[in-house]
C-alpha cells in the first residue's frame, strides 16, 4: 500500500513527514491496535477514501516497530483470558439478538396480523442483523417503533414480493423503480391487515451519526 499524508493540503510521502519508521498495523485487532497506540510515542491513523461510500474508512495506524513488538507480547500473555471474555460477550449477543428478533417479529405480527409467523420471524432477524446498518439496528428499530418495524415489512415485502430486484438490475433508476412497485407494496400490506402505506412506499432510511465528536484521540491522519 503506497502511503500519503496529506499537509497544508499536498500529498507528501511518510519520509517527508518524519514518519517513514513507522510501520502500517491493519485494522482488526482491536485490542492490539489500543495497546500499539499506547505503547507507541507516535502514531497515525491511516485511511483510504470510498469512492462508492463517499467517506474516508480507516485502514489501521502507523505505529513505531518497538511499540507493536511489545504490545504483541503484551496479547499474547493474556490471549486466552481475552478469548474467554470474547465467547462469554458472544454468548450474551446471541441472547439479546434472540430477544430482541422474538420482540421484533411479535411487534410485525402486532401491526400486520395476517403476516406468517415464519415471514415476520425472517424480517425481524434481517432488519435486526447486529453490524448491519439497517432499520433494527437504529433507535428507532430497538425501540420497535411502529416507523421502524412498517419500514421493515416494507423493505422486505418490496425485494421478496415485487419486481423491484429486477428492475434496478435491468438498469431502472432506484426512485422509478419504487413508484411502479409501490402499489405492489401497498396490495401485499393490506392483505396482511397494516395500516394504508403512505406514497410513495418508500420506506424508512436509518439516519447515522456524522461521526464528529467520537471521543477518539487523533494524532494524525494518513491517507491509503
Amino acid at each position: 500500500m503506497s502511503l500519503l499524508v496529506l499537509e497544508d493540503g499536498a500529498p507528501r510521502c511518510l519520509e517527508c513527514v518524519d514518519l517513514g519508521h513507522l510501520v502500517l498495523l491493519p485494522r482488526g485487532d482491536a485490542a492490539l491496535t489500543r495497546r500499539a497506540r499506547e505503547e507507541s510515542g507516535l502514531w497515525a491513523v491511516v485511511v483510504r477514501f470510498d469512492r462508492r461510500r463517499g467517506r474516508y474508512e480507516r485502514q489501521g495506524v502507523l505505529v513505531e516497530e518497538e511499540a507493536l513488538a511489545r504490545a504483541e507480547a503484551r496479547c499474547l500473555a493474556d490471549a486466552e483470558a481475552r478469548r474467554r471474555r470474547r465467547a462469554r460477550d458472544a454468548g450474551r449477543r446471541a441472547v439479546e439478538d434472540e430477544r430482541f428478533v422474538a420482540d421484533f417479529a411479535a411487534e410485525v405480527r402486532r401491526l400486520f396480523p395476517g403476516c406468517p409467523g415464519e415471514r415476520a420471524r425472517a424480517i425481524a432477524a434481517h432488519a435486526g442483523a447486529r453490524g448491519s446498518g439497517r432499520v433494527g439496528r437504529s433507535a428507532a428499530g430497538r425501540a420497535l417503533s411502529e416507523e421502524a418495524v412498517t419500514s421493515a415489512v416494507v423493505a422486505s415485502v418490496r425485494h421478496m414480493d415485487t419486481p423491484y430486484d429486477r428492475l434496478i438490475m435491468s438498469g431502472v433508476p432506484r426512485r422509478e423503480a419504487r413508484e411502479r412497485i409501490a402499489e405492489d407494496v401497498r396490495e401485499v400490506v393490506r392483505g396482511w391487515g397494516g395500516r394504508p402505506l403512505r406514497s410513495p412506499a418508500t420506506g424508512h432510511r436509518a439516519r447515522r451519526g456524522s461521526g464528529q465528536g467520537d471521543g477518539q484521540d487523533r494524532r494524525g491522519e494518513v491517507s491509503g
